[in-house]
């Protein structure tokens, strides 16, 4: 099971998406603050950090750069920032990838699984399980 920090100076962003998350099989850890955040990235070992921009105490570039500093865990900018300028700076300052908010969840998901699979090769085990748990049966499994 992916374990995803979500980093976000609002609570309620950082409740829904651990709820969100969950619904998809993924393990997540949030923290309200920059400095939290880093600490996190570096003491949990996620594998991958979702990272607001605009926070109060460390910004979201600041907790890029300080990530960076101890590990190379994929990072994916979730804001409603919409600047070529900002976008650019964040991913130079460190980011992987950088979605503009609001995500559908589903786009969400496939972003997280994409870099999931570019650390540890595999998707996330969780959310291949349980989309075959609801495919439909063949009328050769069924019995009656």
């Amino acid at each position: 099971m992916a374990k995803i920090l979500v980093i976000d100076d609002d609570v309620a962003i950082t409740e829904l998406m651990s709820v969100l998350l969950k619904t998809f099989g993924f393990e997540t850890l949030t923290t309200n603050s920059g400095v939290e955040g880093v600490r996190l990235a570096v003491e949990a070992a996620p594998n991958v950090v979702l990272l607001d921009l605009m926070m109060p105490d460390l910004d979201g570039w600041q907790v890029c750069k300080e990530i960076r500093k101890a590990n190379t865990v994929p990072i994916l900018v979730l804001s409603a920032i919409n600047d070529p300028r900002m976008v650019a700076s964040v991913l130079d300052a460190g980011a992987d990838d950088f979605l503009v908010k609001p995500v559908p969840s589903g786009v969400l998901v496939a972003n997280i699984n994409k870099l999931v699979r570019r650390t540890t090769g595999s998707l996330n085990m969780a959310v291949t399980n349980a989309k075959k748990k609801t495919a439909p049966l063949s009328q050769s499994s069924r019995t009656s």
